[in-house]
């Protein structure tokens, strides 16, 4: 069976549904094949933030940009691997991008009032604006398409199926606590219940979840064609261009021509335990909480057509740190992003029983501190606290509240002790370190400051951290018995490594010239970030960009193949 169409998207995240949206908005017959047999990609699984400096919904919330601005702050952090190309054809197109997407897509996004940047300090950084979240989106809105929405991770949902946000969580937890919260929290509740009963989990979509619905919306009613269940087998040059794509749709081998062209968008390699194994320090330690259907394959069909993978990398992925909870043959790997690190009352020690890091440093930072150890003491590191601390804002999976721990103690995902030497034994550190690192630190909790590793001494951190505690809100004691512990492993959210493309998305073959016919956007082409990470949303804002410049390219080819020559 063959099918024609102007534009063939391979991949349902952000990238793969913008640029598919933005080609069928300009004219083209569009299909998407997907791997899964849901869409949303990592998108569906993500925070959903997406970093766009300059874009004219800042000044909403009384802000002001620069391309100047953001150019010097990218400048300083992506250093000498920097691809100004690259980075000006975001710049250049990022706003344009989120004008076009509230005008002619279901797509909106709320600009941050106060999200700094993640380093700060630096000439050009912005302490709000730039970073978007996605609104609330109600999943009925998209009919019976809503069950081929791929779900948000379990471990930042609650009920088994409600998603809420960071300010929600602490309404839950103080439900009982005002008049106001009760109610609050009562409707949140109703409306699960109905939800669940009807759709199996809750509707009200938030984060990642949502900007994939928005996306997928968008592309039904932009008649683009949805395929699931497709495994890509080859892309074929058909008279010197990428023309067609060979497939197995649930077991049935299909061919689809593409006119116009054919985009890779589906989400990187950083699943491909193998394929990464040569760029990561400590593979044997690594944990990925990228889709499994993240594996690379379309990267290596460019490859077999010439293309090229990025190597001139600062980092391989974009890092994060992972503990891992085993139960029998069941594995569930929870990301530390933001909930717990950067909070009062908690420190990271690595095998010695010392601190590293200034804990609440992003994600990225974190591990490059782990990994950056000799000797590999911080694989893994310790993430330590006491029975206040746990009570109040939870750490990894266990969560907030005074439910029970049993379960994470029995498979020795949660270490407990009932002195601070008893501690270090469970986690098997020098008992007199520990001691000495705790009492240090709550000397510091105690000034408000860290002289040590700086926790709580710039913007960035301080927006992590609980603004109703004092004097620092990231520094608190270490002193309610019993204590805790949990270990942390180098962990990804993506990759960086991709394809070597044009400020065009057009992929590149080894003698950098376009591969007609070929696109890449989104985690499958070179990080336009060179594999740093500035800040809350800089994979987003780079896929929904480039899949716009890709999707605009191509329905401009398509309505100029179809004007009749004179």
């Amino acid at each position: 069976m063959e099918t024609e169409v102007d534009v063939v998207v391979l991949g349902s995240g952000a990238a793969g549904l913008a640029a598919a949206v933005v080609a069928a908005k300009s004219g083209a017959k569009v299909l998407l094949l997907e791997k899964a047999d849901v869409f949303g990609g990592s998108t569906a699984i993500s925070g959903g933030v997406v970093w766009i400096p300059c874009n004219a919904l800042m000044s909403g919330v009384g802000i002001s940009d620069s391309k100047e601005q953001a150019r010097a702050y990218l400048g300083k952090v992506l250093g000498n691997k920097i691809r100004w190309d690259l980075v000006d054809a975001f710049l250049d197109n990022g706003p344009d991008m989120v004008d076009f997407m509230h005008a002619h897509t279901e797509l909106r996004l709320i600009p941050r009032e106060h999200a700094p940047d993640y380093y700060p300090d630096i000439e050009g950084a912005s302490t709000g604006g730039r970073s978007l979240d996605p609104q609330i989106y109600d999943g009925r809105k998209l009919g019976k398409w809503f069950a081929k929405l791929k779900r948000p991770i379990p471990q930042f949902m609650v009920f088994g199926g409600m998603m809420v946000g960071r300010k929600e969580i602490d309404q839950l937890l103080g439900t009982f606590d005002s008049p106001k919260n009760f109610l609050a929290t009562a409707r949140l509740l109703a409306l699960y219940a109905r939800e669940r009963v009807s759709y199996g989990r809750g509707a009200r979509l938030l984060q990642g979840n949502s900007l994939a619905a928005q996306l997928l919306k968008s592309a039904i009613d932009a008649g683009v064609e949805l395929w699931s269940d497709c495994r890509i087998d080859q892309i074929e040059l058909v008279e010197g261009r990428a023309g067609r794509v060979t497939l197995n749709r649930q077991g049935q081998a299909q061919s689809v021509r593409a006119r116009s062209g054919i985009v890779l968008a589906g989400g990187g390699a950083a699943a491909d335990a193998a394929g990464m194994r040569a760029h990561l320090s400590w593979p044997d330690h690594h944990f990925s909480m990228a889709p499994q259907t993240n594996t690379g394959e379309l990267q290596k069909l460019a490859v077999a057509l010439g293309a090229s993978i990025d190597d001139a990398v600062v980092d391989p992925v974009n890092y994060a740190p992972v503990s891992v909870f085993r139960e029998g043959s069941r594995e569930i790997r929870f990301p530390h992003l933001f909930l717990d690190r950067a909070k009062p009352g908690l420190i990271a020690v690595n095998a010695r029983g010392r601190r590293f890091v200034d804990e609440a440093t992003s994600y990225h930072n974190f591990v490059r501190a782990m990994i950056a150890q000799p000797d590999g003491a911080a694989v893994p590191a310790w993430l330590v606290c006491d029975a206040a601390f746990l009570r109040q804002y939870g750490m990894g999976l266990v969560r907030p509240g005074i439910g029970s721990r049993k379960r994470y103690l029995a498979a020795g995902y949660l270490r407990k002790g009932a002195t601070i030497a008893e501690l270090a034994r469970s986690i098997g550190v020098p008992e007199e370190a520990l001691t000495e690192e705790i009492s240090r630190h709550n000397r510091f909790a105690a000034a408000g400051h860290d002289p040590d590793h700086g926790k709580g001494g710039n913007a960035y951190d301080l927006h992590q951290g609980d603004p109703r505690h004092s004097p620092n809100p990231c520094l608190g004691p270490i002193n309610r018995a019993p204590f805790y512990a949990v270990a942390v492993y180098p962990g990804d959210i993506g990759s960086t490594r991709g394809l070597i493309t044009d400020d065009q998305g057009r992929v590149l073959d080894r003698e950098r010239r376009p591969i007609r016919g070929l696109y890449a956007c989104g985690n499958e082409m070179n990080s336009p970030m060179a594999g740093t990470y500035p800040g809350a949303g800089i994979t987003l804002g780079p896929a929904l960009t480039f899949g716009y410049i890709v999707g605009r390219s191509l329905g401009l080819q398509t309505r100029s193949r179809e004007t009749p020559k004179e």
